[in-house]
């Protein structure tokens, strides 16, 4: 993935004299126990103000060095600080800080991706008794800055000066390094070094210096593999990985214990070779040499079971060894034939080995075989971030009650994407009956006094799927969040830094009310209701008092102008001040908005709210159920907001890109298509062109509507010359197969190249085109000897929006919807935001208004522009981390 990336800021270095000033710190976590470790050396008094708060904060409070109130921030707190970090893990949090300091002019530093909005950049500090150095990228790269200083730090040992500050930016040369173990096979040096070049073209400037060791089976060649442990082929490396020699280990994936070992963890690769085993025969025999009763070199009890059906007169005979091993004892006449996995012989250069490909419809191969995998300490936030690039958020999808029908859209949109469905027991069979050929369909369902699977069975196994970058439905009766136990699953992936999605579904509440009549709100007899279970754990009747009923929390619905008022009366009623309390507003969209806090201090909070946020709809809860929030965060794009400015054409394939990279997708289509209605005379006779040559999904769902409009018959249309896969896939959907595309180079280039190779002088070609392409293709083509019609079939108008919505990024396709955008909301929208680019116009347009574009596309593609936007910020992530989340 070929991108361009953007420096870092320009900065003011200042040295900050903060000695008995007062300071806080927002935030309990890892991450502000740094902040406030910095601030403690430059002499300050630091408060921390956070929930939850980390040993680490403990500790500091624990020796007097801060001083710790453990709740929510409220702006008062920072009143007649000198400087204030935003350091939640919360991004709208930080934000909040962020703007109340704004409002009372004190400085500010924030750790996640709202930094470029703060004051200031924590620069890598290196202390002695007389020298002061401080080394900043302008906030390109934290990790570097720190590489830098401890080189400083080596080669300014004894320098005898003042206080200096030495500002280091654009440092490009330091690299890091993965120390990286294999076993000592020729198979598993290979295909680590596979592993290796794969990922030095995903991380360039990144070193990965490899070690092999020995492992337990490759030592013991006697024991018989149906008989060895779990760990035989990865225990000492993986003992390794544990005490910090090494980083990771490159494993065959079917070799990797299940469970692994404690204080690791793994993630699959996605370069699986194939997956089949193989019949091998000695060098220079066929299969008609075989003799009656073949001795077979078997190492599972699953290929023995295969040969016994397929040779039942056979003998089969126990081999061990690495592959060249068992090839030479094969050649050397112990054995007449070999059942292998075929991925290590293709590995090796081996494939002209292979006598015969065994389908797995006949001989199925364990779920891990031709893959490889990573095992590495748990909690390392570069290998975290890595493994990112290589899984896809699991979908928890509400399917409804009842009926397939009940099922929403964007649920069965996940169903017929997966590749696994973990499904509960009261679905309907309609549900699954739509799950691609090859879905793997598991029941993980449990009936009342029937616990059929274990709930950490079922947690486990969607953590494991998740792992082998697999795309995993979790599929749940009713509402997943209403008695679904949808908690402990997703809390399972959020210590893991798994992402995930959860689609609401119809509970059996909406069923059994609304589609009864039993309406649970009703003009003059009721304006709410209770809904709590009689069953509590265990099977056994749960406590049903008016007490237990009084400790549930309230869903205020409608409650944009009674917060106060509501919240009044709680208190009044004799509710704890420091209940939990948040107000969820435009709720499902994706302009939704979360205000927490208490119930003394949610209205204020509300002040942080722009107006037109304020008057969405909103929902107010109250109670302990205010107090939890989805982490979130996970994925390549972390739960960031992505602005999607293409077209109706691209934008349902966009969003789910920015989804499946653990984005929030913001669709907002800068452009709309109006096909022209002057100009049809082309549609008279389509018989008379050779080919017609189509270059975007735009500008096929204009001539399908042209098409249908007009009641042309589609048989008539000409031979179909698309620009790349995306226009290819976009005829698909319309059931229509186009005749040619380039290999590579998607775009006119690659057009023209394949014309020059394909078409002759005098065919006839029809271009079918925007207002904004411009007849620079069809020039072009008339330059190759063709007669060509060029034909505008449809313009680009401006879309206009009441609002700007909330984005952390925007991704353009085309000059057209940047020029849209920026006569909107003018340049200042794009300030602080993180863009990529399609090469072309889009880029032109953004370089002419001075617009810096941090990713360029590779290729014109949808998935190639947000997956290279993705791995920008893997990149830059890698860099920063160390074994606790850095904040610039």
């Amino acid at each position: 993935m070929a991108m361009t990336s953007a420096p870092g800021l320009p900065i003011l270095p200042v040295a900050l004299l903060l000695a008995g000033r007062p300071c806080l710190v927002v935030g309990a976590g890892k991450v502000a126990a740094r902040k406030a470790g910095h601030l403690i050396e430059a002499g300050a008094r630091v408060t921390v103000v956070g929930e939850h708060a980390s040993a680490a904060v403990c500790g500091l409070h624990a020796s007097g060095a801060i001083r710790l109130e453990e709740r929510a921030f409220a702006e008062q707190d920072m009143t007649g600080c000198a400087l204030v970090f935003a350091a939640t893990d919360d991004a709208d949090a930080n934000l909040r800080v962020l703007e109340a300091c704004r409002r009372q002019g004190i400085l500010c530093g924030c750790v996640d991706f709202h930094w470029r909005e703060g004051d200031l950049i924590s620069p890598a500090v290196l202390r002695t008794d007389d020298l002061t150095v401080a080394v900043s990228t302008g906030g390109r790269s934290c990790r570097r800055a720190r590489l830098v200083r401890d080189r400083l730090a080596r080669h300014l040992a004894g320098v005898d000066t003042a206080d200096l500050l030495v500002i280091g930016t654009g440092m490009t040369s330091v690299s890091t390094t993965f120390t990286v173990g294999t076993r000592t096979s020729n198979l598993a040096r290979a295909q680590t070094r596979q592993v290796v070049e794969r990922l030095r073209g995903l991380l360039p400037g990144w070193t990965f210096d490899v070690h092999p060791r020995s492992s337990p089976g490759d030592r013991d060649r006697a024991m018989d593999l149906r008989e060895s442990p779990a760990d035989f082929f990865t225990r000492d490396l993986d003992e390794a990985v544990l005490r910090g020699d090494l980083d990771f280990a490159v494993h065959s994936a079917k070799d990797m214990p299940n469970p692994i070992t404690p204080g690791l963890d793994w993630f699959w690769l996605p370069w699986r070779d194939d997956p089949r085993d193989c019949l091998v025969l000695p060098a220079g025999r066929s299969h008609t040499a075989m003799p009656l009763r073949p001795r077979l070199g078997v190492s599972s009890e699953r290929r023995e079971a295969y040969c016994r059906c397929r040779f039942p007169d056979a003998q089969f005979l126990p081999i061990r060894g690495n592959i060249e091993d068992r090839l030479a004892q094969l050649d050397g006449g112990r054995f007449d034939a070999l059942v292998m996995a075929g991925a290590a012989l293709n590995r090796l250069g081996l494939e002209t080995r292979i006598s015969e490909w065994i389908p797995l419809e006949e001989l199925p191969t364990p779920p891990g075989q031709g893959a490889l995998g990573l095992a590495f300490r748990a909690g390392d936030a570069r290998l975290i971030r890595l493994r990112s690039l290589f899984v896809r958020p699991v979908a928890f999808v509400g399917a409804g009650v009842g009926s397939a029908g009940m099922c929403t859209v964007d649920g069965l949109a996940e169903l017929e994407a997966c590749d696994v469905c973990i499904h509960d027991a009261l679905i309907d069979p309609a549900l699954l009956a739509g799950l691609r050929v090859h879905a793997q369909c598991i029941d993980a369902g449990k009936r009342a006094g029937d616990p059929a699977h274990a709930q950490a069975e079922t947690t486990d196994r969607i953590l494991d799927y998740a792992r082998q970058g697999r795309r995993v439905v979790r599929l749940k009766g009713g509402d997943p969040g209403i008695f679904g136990r949808l908690a402990e699953e997703t809390e399972a992936l959020e210590a893991l830094d798994l992402a995930f999605r959860v689609v609401p579904g119809v509970s059996s509440l909406n069923a059994a009310t609304t589609g009864t009549g039993m309406l649970l709100t009703r003009r003059g007899v009721s304006q709410g209701f209770c809904a709590i279970t009689a069953r509590a754990a265990g099977g056994k009747p749960a406590d049903v008092s008016a007490s237990a009923r009084s400790r549930l929390p309230v869903v205020f619905f409608m409650a944009g102008q009674s917060i106060a008022s509501a919240t009044a009366q709680l208190l009044s009623d004799g509710w704890a001040a420091a209940t939990p309390a948040a107000v969820i507003l435009a709720a499902g969209t994706d302009d939704e908005a979360v205000v927490s806090g208490t119930l003394t201090d949610l209205t204020s909070r509300m002040d942080v709210l722009d107006e037109d946020a304020s008057n969405h709809p909103a929902l107010l809860i109250c109670g302990d159920a205010a107090g939890y929030r989805f982490r979130g965060g996970g994925g390549a794009l972390r739960g960031q907001r992505v602005l999607l400015t293409f077209s109706e054409a691209l934008l349902k394939h966009a969003a789910q890109q920015v989804r499946d990279w653990g984005g929030v997708p913001v669709s907002r289509p800068m452009v709309c298509l109006s096909p022209r209605l002057d100009e049809r005379g082309w549609l008279r006779d389509l018989r008379q062109y050779d080919w017609s040559v189509v270059t975007s999904p735009s500008a096929v769902d204009c001539l399908m509507k042209t098409l249908r409009q007009t009641m042309t018959d589609l048989r008539s249309l000409p031979r179909l010359l698309v620009a790349g896969p995306g226009t290819a896939a976009r005829f698909e959907a319309y059931g229509i197969q186009a005749d040619a595309q380039p290999a590579a180079d998607f775009g006119c280039a690659g057009v023209l190249e394949w014309v020059r190779r394909h078409l002759t002088t005098g065919e006839r070609v029809l271009r079918l085109r925007s207002d904004r392409a411009g007849a620079g293709l069809a020039h072009a083509l008339r330059g190759c000897g063709l007669r060509v019609d060029d034909v505008v079939l449809y313009r680009n108008e401006p879309m206009v929006y009441a609002r700007k919505p909330r984005f952390d990024m925007a991704v353009f396709a085309s000059g057209a919807a940047v020029e849209s955008l920026l006569a909107q909301w003018g340049r200042e929208a794009l300030t602080g935001k993180r863009v990529a680019a399609f090469p072309g116009s889009a880029c032109a347009a953004l370089a002419k208004a001075g617009i810096p574009v941090d990713v360029v596309a590779a290729e014109p593609t949808v998935a190639a522009c947000v997956g290279d936007l993705a791995l920008h910020d893997v990149r830059r992530a890698m860099e920063e981390e160390t074994e606790t989340p850095p904040g610039p």
